[in-house]
């Protein structure tokens, strides 16, 4: 059974709900413990979503008076199109509403403010052990065969 969210941008009275699912997400990819984040990483973050001199945005999912999602995309130039390229870099969904349709409804968000910022293409990347979003991000999207390459300097 899906649920049907309210997708809006984040505002900043979400903090309180927002930290958490954040916290989530970074948990997820293994950023806790000894290799989470600073803290002046996740305010830098927050603040960013924020300031309109920033390419960072945020939309949150809202179900039930409580944020169950969040999703962070940003716009950038390409060499190879005239527009803007939109960069879907963080997508996290409560654990316990998993499936329920708010990480479809938070990727279609992003596609729509894509089309109104002026960007034909939105892109994404998630580590290849990440199965459960595989299979939703595969029925939203196509492949595009490119394989990630990074040096931590």
């Amino acid at each position: 059974m899906n649920i049907s969210p309210v997708i809006r941008p984040l505002v900043r009275a979400d903090y309180d709900q927002w930290l958490p699912l954040w916290n989530g997400y970074n948990e997820f990819y293994g950023r806790v413990g000894p290799t989470a984040l600073p803290a002046e990483i996740t305010q830098a973050t927050w603040s960013r979503l924020f300031d309109g001199y920033e390419p960072v945005r945020g939309l949150a999912a809202e179900y039930d008076g409580r944020l169950v999602g969040l999703v962070h995309y940003l716009f950038h130039r390409s060499t190879t199109l005239l527009g803007p390229i939109c960069y879907l870099q963080d997508l996290f969904t409560d654990g316990t509403l998993r499936g329920k349709g708010i990480g479809r409804a938070l990727i279609e968000a992003v596609y729509e403010q894509a089309r109104q910022g002026g960007s034909s293409r939105v892109y994404w990347q998630t580590h290849e052990t990440n199965q459960t979003a595989m299979r939703l991000y595969n029925q939203v999207a196509a492949r595009s065969g490119f394989i990630v390459y990074r040096k931590e300097l």
